[in-house]
Order: structure tokens, then C-alpha cells, then sequence
């Protein structure tokens, strides 16, 4: 077990701009110029991700392991968007996230999001030995 400063109810966020790198089109997960599902869920859980790094010791990180979600509103392109994880519970290694994003009009989406602590050096050697 990590020694880890995570508790219930802890925030953070990510933000980004529609750009075209991150629209349906170009990550081919749809046919029109807007915010893409894997974009929204990349910056969900990388509030996820940044809010874990930073209350483990750096020999530590996490892995995404579960993901469910719901996109229920497009993003045209040039909006600025952002993404919020908060921790809803955590058991010593494995930490469930809220998560929802948003545009300037409002909420775009919402869902679960779970992670497990890994120590780095050993994640990798297994992931090697593969």
C-alpha cells in the first residue's frame, strides 16, 4: 500500500480549445467539426490522472481501468471546454472519480471514472515481460 494524501471529495480540472486535432473528424469517431467523445474523455481523465500525480510519491502513478460515460452535448469549434474529476470514493489503491465537462453554454457530459495506484517500476516490468 502507497502512502497517499487522496480523500473523498477532493477537485480538479482540465481545460482545453476546440480545435480541429480534436474534433470527431479528425480523431474518426464521427463525421462533424465538433468537440470529439475521445477528446472529452481524454480531458476527463486527465483531471483524473493530474489530481492523483500529485498526491502520490513519484514513484507511483495511476492507471485508468473504467470509464462509463455519456456526451450529451455538442462543441463547435474554437469554444473552450474543461473537464471536472472529483473523488467520490478511494480504497487505498483504487479511487473512483465523478466526472462531467463543460462548455461555455454548459454541462456536455458526465460519467464514472476509475483508477488504480500502480508503482511505475513494476507496472513497466510486467508490462514488458508481456
Amino acid at each position: 500500500m502507497v502512502e497517499t494524501k487522496i480523500e473523498v471529495g477532493m477537485k480538479r480540472e482540465a481545460a482545453a480549445k476546440v480545435t480541429e486535432e480534436n474534433t470527431a473528424i479528425e480523431m474518426k469517431s464521427g463525421s462533424l467539426p465538433v468537440f470529439a467523445t475521445p477528446a472529452m474523455t481524454a480531458l476527463m481523465e486527465q483531471a483524473a490522472a493530474e489530481l492523483v500525480d500529485e498526491l502520490v510519491p513519484s514513484d507511483w502513478t495511476s492507471v485508468g481501468i473504467s470509464l462509463n460515460i455519456r456526451h450529451k452535448a455538442a462543441t463547435a469549434l474554437g469554444r473552450s471546454v474543461h473537464a471536472e474529476a472529483e473523488v467520490k470514493s478511494f480504497d487505498g489503491r483504487q479511487v473512483t472519480f465523478a466526472v462531467k465537462a463543460f462548455d461555455e453554454a454548459g454541462e456536455i457530459g458526465e460519467g464514472l471514472h476509475e483508477r488504480v495506484l500502480v508503482n511505475r517500476e513494476k507496472f513497466m516490468s510486467k508490462v514488458s515481460a508481456k
